[in-house]
């Protein structure tokens, strides 16, 4: 039997790899107790791991901003080699290499039905939707392993085509799992479309990655605001416009000079609940972003709302924060009728398209977001240069696959 190596959050600021059992065809104890499931899962598939991502909402567990317990296992982008499948994986074979969307999806309920993936009835006892190696999510063992057990493997996975094809684009194959469709899911929802104007919220890899679709979707200016100067670079370098906010200046006039006027078509948060205040030393506010997106989003715009935002954050500045209950100026979104798009992105509603994009040199979102590689062993390094803003998304090639 094959070792098996995750990481794993050992409290704030802290992950460490360790070892744990190898992968089995079986749900979690959560999951079966929870909605009285049986515990085999012949339908299931065991993965190499060949690359698995570090994700800023890995970041919101490290930093102790969830109630991600001790010994959480973390990692929800995965791309991996089919090793095992069970009796009932009727078309996914040994040896194909694929892409995992983080949602977990049975395929087989209502929202599955609708194409609501992100919120499957079926994974997850405590709430709709689920997710690999994260808090409140069903207890599935995170992704940033060695090998990894994915359910409803007919359903969930999407094989590449060509083995070798895969390998020679795998660092831009691995974004297929979740920030290249969340991105694109932020932007697509936002209204982005030919000539659109477009304001980003937050240059990590979320926000690079919805800029970078808005520029596949036609757009004819996108801004990227971020107080990271690493990170605004790195959207100017494939052709995004930046506004630096840590100089305290107000949004609308940065948004003026650069688009020569004080509102956009469409606008995109891809920050989150840790949100902060204009200036460089300016407070956590974490409705911060959404209410510089209704400011500047023109009348009749939409707003899509990528970034992370929980119902349970300890470290949060104040009471009403610390369950989700936020200062948003609703009334402005509403005056000015806007339209939001929350919760997680549907992977598989975005990921075949994207994989055709990529595959035919349309989109190199690995170029957009900066994909370092790293080993297992240097998750923990990588995730404090993350966590200090490095304009780099990390991925881990646990077997030492990638070229």
């Amino acid at each position: 039997m094959a070792s098996n190596r995750v990481v794993v959050y050992k409290g704030p600021g802290e992950v460490a790899v360790e070892e744990i059992d190898y992968p089995s065809l079986t749900l979690p104890d959560d999951v079966v107790s929870g909605l009285k499931l049986k515990k085999d899962a012949p339908h299931a598939a065991i993965l190499r791991l060949v690359t698995t991502n570090i994700c800023g909402s890995d970041q919101h567990m490290v930093r102790g901003r969830t109630t991600a317990p001790v010994g959480q296992t973390l990692g929800h982008e995965i791309t991996g080699e089919v090793v095992d499948v069970g009796d009932d994986v009727l078309f996914v074979k040994k040896g194909d290499i694929c892409s995992v969307p983080f949602n977990i999806a049975c395929g087989r309920c209502r929202m599955c039905n609708e194409g609501k993936t992100g919120i499957c009835l079926n994974v997850n006892p405590a709430r709709a939707g689920a997710a690999y190696g994260y808090v409140d999510m069903g207890g599935w063992i995170g992704g940033q392993a060695e090998y990894v057990m994915v359910p409803y493997a007919d359903f969930n996975l999407l094989p590449f085509p060509n083995r070798e094809e895969a390998m020679e684009k795998i660092l831009d194959l691995t974004m297929l799992s979740d920030i290249f469709p969340t991105g694109y899911h932020g932007a697509y929802t936002a209204g982005v479309t030919t000539g659109s104007t477009v304001y980003v919220a937050g240059a990590g890899p979320v926000g690079l990655a919805a800029a970078h679709a808005a520029q596949l979707l036609g757009a004819a200016v996108v801004v990227v605001g971020d107080m990271n100067a690493e990170r605004l670079a790195q959207a100017r370098s494939f052709g995004c416009e930046t506004v630096d906010l840590s100089g305290g200046d107000e949004l609308v006039d940065l948004i003026e000079q650069v688009v020569g006027e004080r509102e956009v078509d469409a606008a995109v948060d891809a920050v989150g609940f840790e949100a902060r205040g204009h200036g460089a030393d300016a407070d956590e506010a974490p409705a911060t972003v959404l209410n510089d997106c209704m400011t500047i989003a023109r009348a009749g715009a939409g707003i899509g709302i990528p970034g992370l935002y929980v119902t349970g954050d300890p470290g949060a500045a104040d009471d009403n924060a610390k369950e989700g209950t936020l200062g948003v100026r609703l009334g402005l979104g509403w005056a000015k009728s806007h339209s939001f798009m929350t919760g997680q992105c549907p992977v598989k509603q975005y990921n075949r398209q994207l994989m055709n994009l990529i595959l035919r040199d349309k989109a190199q979102i690995a170029k957009a977001v900066n994909a370092t590689k790293i080993s297992l062993d240097e998750a923990p390094t990588g995730y404090a240069d993350f966590d200090k803003g490095a304009a780099k998304k990390y991925v881990i090639d646990p077997h030492g696959m990638v070229a």
